[in-house]
């Protein structure tokens, strides 16, 4: 074998290994772990010093998780926030996509909504939110659902449109060269360079969700963990109301999680060093 084939396998070869420490990699779970340990160390240390109507330690917290979680207001609450969000993003999911896409593709559409859009985003979110209480006159799940949807909507939607309008023309005009079909473009073109920010959008959809599920319990019949945190901060139960907080941020942990690993999956071209 040439010395000028060997160099060009050896890449081929080491490029499974490379991927596989990529993979692997523990030190990155060590730093991620030992951050979070960190901090809860320091809590623990000071937390008892500091005012127990304020802050209370991550050991107090604990013991209330267990409280919470015997006397079942925990599942209660997580399981009606849960249907609150799943819903939300889920409609959140399916309009700002489509509706991405469209904007993105077709100018007269994107210039039928851009004003729309616009003028929503710069409208604090909050602001709505008694106004959907009205609309659906408060009954049932509709209203919180309708809530994390306004609330998640328009990340996904903006990215969605960004990563169609900034796909390469070149890679259009290539492709529009050899006679490709129009589902071909979309499939093998436009799709896969428009991936990255849709998950982006996604991503900062979930954060925006989770806000609007709080808000909309604090607002719209007190329900679900936004509930169980203003009713035990109401009656200074700091212990108690940091569980349901806590909570929620694990959900976003390990849903914007999720979100990575899907695009792992469905975009390996994007992971770098």
């Amino acid at each position: 074998m040439t010395y000028d084939r060997a160099v060009e396998l050896e890449p081929a070869a080491a490029a499974p290994a490379r991927s596989r420490w990529r993979r692997l990699r523990p030190g990155d779970w060590a730093v991620r772990v030992g951050s979070i340990v960190l901090v809860l160390g320091v809590w623990e240390l000071f937390g008892p010093s500091l005012n127990k109507l304020i802050l209370r330690p991550p050991s107090a917290i604990f013991a209330a998780f267990f409280e919470l979680v015997e006397n079942g207001e925990l599942q209660a609450a997580l399981g009606q926030s849960l249907r609150e969000l799943v819903g939300g993003l889920a409609i959140a999911l399916v309009l700002g996509i489509v509706l991405g896409i469209a904007s993105g593709r077709w100018r007269f559409v994107y210039n039928a909504l851009d004003p729309l859009v616009s003028a929503l985003y710069s409208v604090p979110s909050v602001a709505l939110v008694p106004l959907i209480a009205v609309a659906f006159r408060s009954i049932g799940d509709a209203p919180r659902i309708a809530t994390v949807a306004l609330f998640a909507i328009f990340p996904i939607l903006i990215n969605t449109q960004q990563g169609v309008r900034n796909v390469d023309r070149q890679l259009l005009e290539v492709a529009r060269a050899f006679n490709t079909s129009e589902r071909r473009l979309w499939t093998d073109v436009i799709v896969p360079a428009a991936v990255p920010y849709v998950l982006a959008g996604v991503r900062l959809g979930i954060g925006r969700g989770l806000i609007g599920m709080v808000v909309a319990e604090f607002f719209v019949g007190l329900v679900g963990l936004g509930y169980l945190i203003i009713s035990y901060e109401n009656v200074f139960r700091v212990d108690r109301m940091f569980v349901p907080v806590i909570v929620v941020a694990a959900m976003g942990i390990f849903l914007m999680g999720f979100v990575q690993w899907i695009e792992g999956r469905v975009a390996p071209w994007l992971k770098k060093d």
